[in-house]
């Protein structure tokens, strides 16, 4: 199939202005945790906003090559949300979007990209989607604990770690100030895959 006659072509310009998005939203959202003293939150939403602009990149190049250089327009119709950020709703609703792209919207771009003949573009939707639904565990993990107020509090001893001088507690519950800098309790490091693993109700 010709790609500027594809689906495949809309869905990767959609895509791209979605990850966009995504990506600012996460920044708008990384200022808020600030406000609110929680630094690794902050930390963890550059990281993803860093991600989805790297995924941005890739459906941006693949028009490009595809196109063997620029296009002038390609006119999209897609919803976007456009909520007011707030750290304890946004974290949730977010998360609630990398699942619908990880389990749904982008392996359905990969079919799509697949049937069409763009094997390529179909690899680069697939390994898209592994990376969101990480981004769904790490969002939905970081909205409950912070909903339900326990970023530092767990049922059973857990290890502590500063983000800032690397002193390392082990309790039930994390400092208020590390014991070592006295930075506050925002800057310490949640092992998500370490917590899910040992105490998967927290």
């Amino acid at each position: 199939m010709n790609f500027n006659d594809s689906v495949t072509k809309n869905n990767l310009a959609r895509s791209f202005s979605a990850e966009c998005q995504a990506g600012a939203r996460y920044q708008f959202m990384s200022k808020l945790a600030i406000a609110d003293q929680q630094k690794f939150i902050s930390d963890t939403l550059k990281t993803l906003a860093k991600n989805e602009m790297a995924h941005a990149k890739v459906f941006y190049d693949h028009i490009i090559k595809m196109n063997g250089g620029s296009v002038k327009n390609i006119p999209i119709e897609a919803g976007y949300p456009f909520d007011d950020p707030i750290l304890k709703t946004s974290l949730m609703e977010e998360s609630k979007i990398e699942l619908a792209e990880g389990d749904n919207i982008y392996p359905s771009f990969a079919r799509i990209a697949r049937d069409e003949g763009f094997p390529e573009i179909a690899k680069s939707f697939e390994l898209v989607a592994k990376v969101e639904k990480t981004h769904f565990r790490i969002l939905n993990y970081l909205a409950k604990l912070y909903k339900a107020n326990k970023m530092h509090k767990r049922s059973v001893a857990t290890e502590w770690k500063c983000g800032n001088c690397g002193n390392v507690e082990i309790s039930k519950q994390g400092w208020t100030t590390c014991p070592l800098c006295s930075m506050p309790s925002g800057y310490i490091i949640i092992d998500f895959e370490k917590e899910e693993k040992t105490d998967p109700n927290n």
